[in-house]
């Protein structure tokens, strides 16, 4: 999908920990199972997270390993409807001022706002409508219905946001490119912008 381009500027934001202050895949499991049934996950899964810290598995496979355990199975329209009950109740609570201040003052003055996050579509997707931002997120593949615990292509994360943006933005046509981010996964994404911030919302959530 290519994007009409009727603003001069554009901004790309990331968002779990650059607008959230905390991991929304880990708020929004949390949000499903209950604490005690997430973190009884967490024992469970911790050989993969070890792999993981350690730098033998990649994000990819590590998401993966974790969304089929907490996910595979599950109905896919009755989890949108959990994600759209989590994006109203429980993502406000984790948003950095900062970082809804600087989105505001980008919509007034124009800007194509656009966020690009590895967490899934189907919670971050519902909270951008409600401002009329764009989101590139990842995907979670579904298969009869239901969820398979699978992502559907690649996580959107480091190279694959730059990726997604070209696809998407021919951004030659921008005056002012804008990047947020706050790991250094962002940094690729970091390096298309005229005026990057790295880590630029440091207070707490509201």
């Amino acid at each position: 999908m290519v994007t009409a381009y009727s603003h001069s500027s554009i901004a790309f934001f990331d968002f779990d920990g650059t607008i959230t202050s905390r991991d929304t895949l880990a708020e929004l499991l949390k949000f499903k199972t209950g604490m005690f049934k997430y973190y009884l996950g967490l024992v469970f899964l911790s050989p993969v997270l070890i792999l993981y810290k350690l730098g033998l598995l990649s994000n990819h496979r590590a998401k993966e390993i974790m969304l089929e355990y907490f996910l595979k199975g599950e109905s896919a329209a009755e989890f949108n409807a959990l994600c759209r009950e989590f994006s109203e109740t429980r993502l406000p609570s984790l948003f950095r001022k900062g970082a809804l201040t600087e989105i505001r003052r980008h919509l007034q003055n124009n800007t194509q706002v656009v966020i690009v996050t590895a967490s899934p579509e189907n919670w971050v997707q519902p909270w951008c409508q409600q401002f009329n931002l764009e989101c590139i997120a990842t995907k979670l593949k579904v298969r009869n219905g239901k969820l398979t615990g699978k992502i559907a292509g690649q996580n959107c994360a480091g190279e694959e946001k730059v990726k997604h943006i070209l696809k998407r933005y021919n951004l030659s046509y921008y005056t002012k490119i804008y990047a947020y981010g706050d790991t250094p996964g962002d940094l690729p994404m970091l390096s298309l912008a005229t005026d990057s911030y790295y880590k630029p919302f440091k207070e707490r959530a509201y």
